[in-house]
């Protein structure tokens, strides 16, 4: 049984590994399940490890997140190109919104992902009571391998 639990801790994620994991659109807890099954439609469990999901509560934040890239992103390469290139009017005026949607729609859902995986890893909202549960086996098992060692 130790052996099962030991298995079962090393695949526990630190923030960061979650968070990676949740960006790649997998289980913060194993990696190998699927996080959402629609575009933005958290599974409420992982297929693989059977972790509860359904808790996050991402909210407006991955928008947030992303509109801040988003931003950091083209508003540097808009001024850089209005002021060197000076291109026609039209071609800002289609060049510049498509690139606001393709960028938009391909980082929506990574970031949701990634702060669902940090929700996860840190234990928030209904998260806590799975964060208690990882927290008390690292401990017995902490305890088991002090006392087998000794």
């Amino acid at each position: 049984m130790a052996q099962t639990q030991s298995a079962d801790i090393r695949g526990t994620a630190s923030n960061f590994e979650a968070m990676k994991r949740g960006f790649f659109g997998r289980c913060p807890h194993c990696g190998r399940g699927r996080m959402f099954r629609a575009f933005l439609k958290v599974a409420d469990h992982c297929p693989a490890c059977g972790e509860e999901l359904h808790h996050h509560r991402a909210d407006d934040f991955p928008a947030y997140v992303v509109i801040v890239i988003v931003g950091h992103i083209l508003v540097p390469l808009v001024l850089l190109v209005e002021t060197h290139l000076a291109p026609p009017f039209w071609v800002g005026m289609t060049l510049w919104p498509a690139a606001v949607v393709v960028l938009t729609l391909a980082l929506i859902q990574p970031v949701k992902g990634a702060i669902v995986g940090l929700q996860w890893a840190m234990g928030m909202h209904g998260f806590d009571q799975a964060r208690k549960d990882r927290d008390a086996l690292r401990g017995g098992l902490a305890s088991v391998a002090s006392q087998s060692g000794t």
